[in-house]
């Protein structure tokens, strides 16, 4: 059978396939090595399981955060026009829309550092630099959640 035939259940030709037969079976894929008693047991916990995981529900929050923001926001209260300090006082003068914003902005702040720190570990080859990137990263992130929460919480309406 040339490379180029297909077979008759319309699969085409597995590449390298006529280098096994019976004669000459596939090599065996090692099973990954178990843990032993005196393999060293891991530091880290399942922070990565639990990381990967709120990943994933932070996102799905978000996007209902997010997007019930924007309906509510632009859509149902009249659009970007009407969107101005008096707007945002009248809204977080009601703890329903600060606990709102706050919700998003946390969520937002830890989802992106999450996936950052994600992409420091993949990207970032060595260990002094990770670590510097990572110190900048958590400074920022704990930083801006800071001060939005200051902001969302002592807004004040009537400074002038």
């Amino acid at each position: 059978m040339s490379t180029t035939e297909t077979t008759a259940s319309g699969i085409g030709p597995v590449e390298g396939a006529e280098l096994y037969n019976v004669d000459h079976p596939a090599p065996l894929i090692e099973a990954p090595r178990r843990r032993t008693k005196k393999t060293p047991k891991s530091t880290r916990g399942n922070f990565e399981l639990a990381a990967w995981l709120f990943m994933r529900l932070s996102g799905i929050v978000l996007v209902v955060l997010v997007i019930g923001h924007l309906i509510i926001q632009l859509v149902l209260d009249g659009g970007v026009s009407k969107v101005g300090f008096a707007f945002v006082a009248g809204r977080w003068a009601n703890p329903y829309w600060q606990v709102w914003d706050l919700a998003m902005l946390w969520l937002a702040m830890l989802h992106g550092a999450n996936g950052l720190r994600t992409v420091i570990n993949d990207y970032a080859e060595r260990p002094n630099s990770r670590l510097w990137l990572k110190g900048l990263l958590y400074t920022a992130t704990v930083f801006t959640i800071l001060l939005g929460t200051l902001v969302i919480f002592t807004f004040d309406p009537n400074i002038r």
